[in-house]
């Protein structure tokens, strides 16, 4: 039988190795960082699905609108709620909304206000309004020139909301045009338009300012690989490089480096994408990012205090709701699998904390073969 070899360690070489403690036990290694989970949370009072989740300025997460779906009951929704993170629970706001509406996008304006735009709704056209967390209570202000729905609204870094694309009607007619609103004089005006009429877009802000719009769809039902910029300097819209891939109901989040990181979507083929692109403003181009562990399309994304960005939720295939997450990390351009969601969701909103976790809240899946909206949040960190 063969010995086994052990080299001969010097005192100090052992002291080193293992620590040595005047007769007492080394100190044991710090445990491993606990791991990243999904836990519930506070349940709103009506289920939801194409609503908004906004982060205000005192921490509480404001959710407006949206439909609730049962198997008895597809019912627009006019009120509001707001998740209060020190409590865990919902509280719906007494005021509600000029008008119900899905569809439709609220922004966080630079006084604390939220500018809620558009969407489906039952008064027209056009109709915006604006909630006060101050008094809890949404007021009329101007109206858009043409009434839009899945559109996009970003919060510009001179305080103005650029509001782009989306469709009229039942999302029939996409729309090339643009529009600014001033919340110094609380209107709207026309800005340049789009080279590319597009449904469903994704906005993002980049970090000198212009806008990045990418993908959504035309006229044909067709999805996009095309992108634009916006320059507010000059009010303009201008191409710049495509996606690899044409997408729409993806997501677009911008890094800490300044790369936006666009993920997964639909493509004009009916396929549901697991790939990603990165894009560079340098060099007004993308580049691939690796892929997805699943493949998901009306999913969220948000970027986490970490620099990482959590991918989560969505559909792998038409009407197939998913509960599974990923991390994207920026320095290794890889994604990770994460913990697994409660309850499998689509059409949901991800809203960052002030304190770091991720909270999603809403969306759709189907229970007994119906479609149904869910009332359910759940917290990440």
């Amino acid at each position: 039988m063969k010995k086994l070899l052990l080299p001969v360690l010097s005192l100090c070489a052992w002291c080193v190795l293992y620590g040595c403690g005047g007769g007492g036990s080394s100190t044991p290694p710090p445990p491993p960082p606990p791991t990243a989970r999904f836990t519930p949370t506070g349940s709103m009072t009506y289920e939801r699905v194409q609503h908004t989740a906004t982060l205000l300025q005192d921490g509480r997460v404001l959710v407006t609108g949206g439909i609730q779906l049962t198997s008895f009951v597809n019912a627009p929704l006019n009120t509001a709620e707001l998740y209060d993170p020190t409590t865990g629970s919902f509280a719906m706001v007494a005021s509600i909304m000029e008008t119900t509406r899905w569809d439709h996008t609220a922004t966080l304006l630079q006084n604390g206000k939220v500018l809620i735009t558009g969407g489906e709704n039952i008064i027209g056209p056009g109709l915006s309004e604006l909630f006060d967390p101050l008094s809890n209570t949404f007021t009329p202000t101007g109206g858009m020139a043409t009434a839009r729905l899945g559109h996009a609204a970003t919060l510009l870094h001179d305080g103005r909301v650029l509001v782009t694309g989306g469709a009229e009607g039942n999302g029939s007619i996409p729309l090339a045009t643009a529009e600014l609103y001033d919340p110094a004089s609380g209107t709207f005006a026309p800005t340049g338009s789009m080279e590319v009429a597009r449904f469903g877009p994704s906005a993002t802000v980049l970090s000198d300012g212009r806008v990045l719009v990418t993908g959504g769809r035309d006229a044909t039902y067709s999805a996009l690989a095309s992108a634009e910029v916006y320059d507010p300097s000059t009010g303009s819209f201008t191409p710049t490089g495509n996606m690899a891939t044409t997408r729409y109901f993806h997501s677009a989040t911008l890094l800490n480096n300044g790369e936006v990181l666009v993920t997964g979507g639909w493509d004009s083929s009916g396929s549901v994408l697991a790939t990603a692109e990165l894009f560079d403003s340098t060099t007004e181009s993308f580049t691939a990012a690796g892929s997805m562990a699943s493949a998901r399309a009306s999913h969220v994304t948000i970027l986490l205090p970490s620099g990482k960005v959590l991918v989560t939720g969505g559909e792998d295939s038409f009407l197939n709701s998913i509960a599974t997450a990923e991390i994207f990390d920026p320095a290794a351009r890889s994604f990770t699998p994460t913990g697994t969601m409660q309850t499998a969701r689509a059409f949901a909103t991800v809203t960052l904390l002030s304190d770091g976790r991720a909270m999603v809240v809403g969306g759709t899946g189907v229970s007994g073969g119906w479609q149904v909206s869910f009332a359910s949040a759940e917290l990440y960190k």
